[in-house]
């Protein structure tokens, strides 16, 4: 019996999810009293997982898995959980995460949580705390199979070191066709990814129009943060769909979450509430976001942002 946690790579680098996923299963290969092995997929320096707790860390580096498929990267998965006989598995709730976990618990007839937030509250029964109603509650699921697929949240449960010396072992793994062909994959270049993103800034139709994105661009570059989107923006071609977040689009657990000009439909709470703390700078005292958010400032974004801009160029120069 072990742990095995996938932790994902784009372009053989680790995000700051693989690292979380490998704190996490250390917790949980802790409280079973056995070892945890981590799954690396054409990364380039898969030792940096022994940083994290990471026992045994194994090695997939195949041409045919450089692009990113649900059914090949399940398939490779279950091959590993089943040669080093884990019978728990852990993988990010990262949208390649969301398609995988699935089809990992299928091909091993595991009980399958997604969205847990915490380690195990007890292991026999097996019983952990996930989010649920779209981020409004939560509740405490007990997985009674043998073998069980947990599907951690963004930033639930934070990365902690814990080094060790780390055994590296290749696997030679049988690759399954999936009927499924890439012709074209365009990436955003240059900026932060919502994915990667602890800090977001947002806009949406209250600032009137594509030419005023300027002022959300340039406070999300003091802030070392991606900008974002809601629905009604990227319907209308102000931004492109990839920044579009919230129920219907793009997933946020940010440690920070600013919206401009958002009134707050159910649909982009219910994507957003994952953020540790949310701002909302609107004109509507009576915004529905105002519910939602630990600090909202009622005034012009056209007043209030450049005011925010500079003030944070000015505490960034006297700390510098």
């Amino acid at each position: 019996m072990s742990v095995l946690v996938y932790a994902s790579s784009t372009d053989g680098k680790f995000k700051k999810s693989a690292f979380e996923v490998v704190s996490y299963g250390k917790k949980v290969a802790e409280q079973l009293g056995t070892n945890i092995i981590a799954l690396t997929i054409n990364a380039d320096e898969a030792t940096e997982l022994q940083n994290y707790g990471a026992e045994t860390i194994v090695t997939v580096n195949n041409e045919q898995l450089s692009v990113f498929n649900a059914k090949s990267y399940a398939s490779v998965i279950k091959q590993v959980a089943a040669s080093k006989g884990a019978n728990v598995v852990i993988i990010d709730s990262s949208i390649d995460g969301l398609y995988v976990s699935p089809l990992v618990a299928v091909a091993l007839e595991a009980g399958y949580a997604s969205n847990v937030v915490a380690a195990p509250s007890s292991t026999s029964p097996f019983t952990v705390k996930r989010k649920a109603f779209s981020n409004k509650g939560f509740n405490n699921t007990v997985i009674s199979t043998e073998n069980k697929v947990i599907g951690l949240a963004k930033n639930s449960y934070g990365v902690h070191e814990s080094a060790t010396s780390a055994s590296v072992e290749s696997f030679e793994a049988a690759i399954t066709e999936s009927g499924v062909t890439s012709t074209n994959i365009e990436k955003a270049t240059g900026k932060v990814t919502i994915a990667d993103a602890d800090v977001v800034v947002s806009g949406g139709r209250g600032l009137k129009g594509p030419e005023n994105w300027g002022m959300v661009e340039e406070l999300a570059d003091i802030l070392g943060a991606a900008t974002a989107c809601s629905k009604p923006v990227s319907d209308l071609g102000w931004r492109p769909h990839s920044e579009h977040v919230g129920q219907t689009g793009k997933p946020v657990a940010s440690n920070l979450y600013i919206a401009i000009g958002i009134s707050g439909a159910i649909q982009h709470l219910a994507g957003v509430n994952a953020s540790k703390v949310k701002v909302v700078i609107n004109t509507d005292p009576e915004a529905p976001f105002f519910k939602a958010a630990d600090y909202g400032i009622v005034g012009d974004a056209f007043d209030v942002v450049p005011q925010l801009i500079s003030k944070l160029k000015e505490f960034k120069a006297q700390n510098s």
